[in-house]
């Protein structure tokens, strides 16, 4: 159990979903950081456990961010221990996930300060063409991803059909509405680049020929019918197959925003962490299994019509099972399902709450 001292000097907290060292499922937990560790505990029924289910020592830590290793889970950061012992996270989203490394980083490096340790900054690990301070990585690791990614699709060009692939237009339109680049002139040089250090490939004989034909500023194309995919080396977490099953439009929507919430099972009525994910044109609220690696949702809605509400944190509130208290609120669908759900936070339970009811 965390001591008064300790409590007082948590340096952040929230799920991450952790693989197991002996069985190599994953579960959701809720970690907290320390000055010098990382803990990590159970939650349920909707509370977190007294009793600590582990620890990671920070001290010598390597933090590897993105690990890109894992194709189903592109929101992986490492671990690697002082005695090498190694952990995996996965984080609800890519900022979160930098977030957490950041700080983890910063608190590895004091422990190195106070140790008398050089801890100038070092880079190791390959290195990677720099571009307005974006990493390639990084940004083919976001395009990578299976919620706010890159949509493959179907193409037609000249007669001949393409699956698995985007047009380069696409491709522009998504880096500057994840504000990775400022103008779609940028986006085209960052494109070109993903194109020269092979993590992007282009399909069809107009992408080929600019690519061979062009200078390096200008081999990518902003064209909506220059088509591209990921290169062979990736398997793309959701393909042209997942993409043409029956939730196909109401997974195209944009998504504005995620995060990890428990909500309530409608039968057996018991707790669980869910990764919800919340789109719009058209308004749909999904929710994921964060322990599986399977790429549909275990369920959704429309929030057109929907009515969301919170909840009295003094008690029980009327439909919740178990002694679950403290930042709860519910939504009833326009078919009068009703939904209990608990965010971690009271900031996270009224931010979400304004979100979904910007698009019911």
């Amino acid at each position: 159990m965390m001591d008064k001292q300790e409590s007082n000097s948590i340096l952040r907290e929230g799920f991450l979903v952790k693989r197991g060292h002996v069985v190599h499922n994953w579960k959701a937990r809720w970690f907290v950081l320390l000055p010098d560790k990382l803990l990590y505990y159970k939650y349920e029924p909707g509370k977190r456990d007294s009793c600590q289910r582990g620890k990671i020592l920070l001290a010598n830590c390597v933090i590897t961010c993105p690990y890109l290793e894992y194709d189903s889970r592109p929101l992986v950061l490492k671990l690697k221990t002082q005695r090498s012992a190694e952990y995996f996270l996965e984080a609800c989203s890519r900022e979160q996930r930098d977030e957490w490394a950041a700080d983890i980083t910063a608190a590895v490096q004091r422990l190195k300060a106070d140790d008398g340790q050089d801890v100038s900054p070092t880079d190791d690990g390959p290195k990677s063409l720099q571009l307005h301070n974006v990493s390639l990585n990084q940004v083919v690791d976001s395009m990578y991803d299976v919620h706010s990614g890159m949509k493959l699709t179907i193409h037609m060009e000249q007669g001949s059909c393409f699956t698995n692939c985007f047009s380069g237009s696409a491709v522009v339109d998504w880096l500057v509405s994840m504000q990775m680049v400022l103008t779609r002139v940028e986006a085209v040089t960052l494109s070109s680049a993903l194109l020269e250090e092979g993590f992007l490939r282009p399909v069809g004989v107009k992408s080929v020929d600019a690519q061979r034909w062009a200078g390096l500023g200008e081999q990518f194309l902003d064209d909506s019918t220059a088509l591209y995919s990921f290169a062979e080396s990736f398997k793309k977490r959701g393909s042209v197959k997942a993409e043409t099953t029956l939730a196909a439009v109401e997974m195209s929507g944009q998504v504005v925003k995620r995060g990890y919430l428990l909500k309530q099972g409608h039968k057996r009525k018991n707790w669980k962490v869910r990764l919800f994910v919340l789109r719009s044109e058209p308004d749909y609220l999904h929710y994921y299994d964060p322990t599986k690696d399977d790429v549909s949702p275990v369920g959704g809605f429309a929030l057109r019509g929907c009515l969301v509400s919170s909840l009295d944190d003094n008690g029980i509130p009327t439909g919740v099972k178990g002694k679950v208290q403290g930042n709860l609120f519910k939504i009833i669908t326009h078919t009068d399902t009703h939904y209990f759900i608990q965010a971690p936070t009271r900031q996270e339970k009224t931010d979400w709450i304004e979100a979904i009811k910007q698009h019911t």
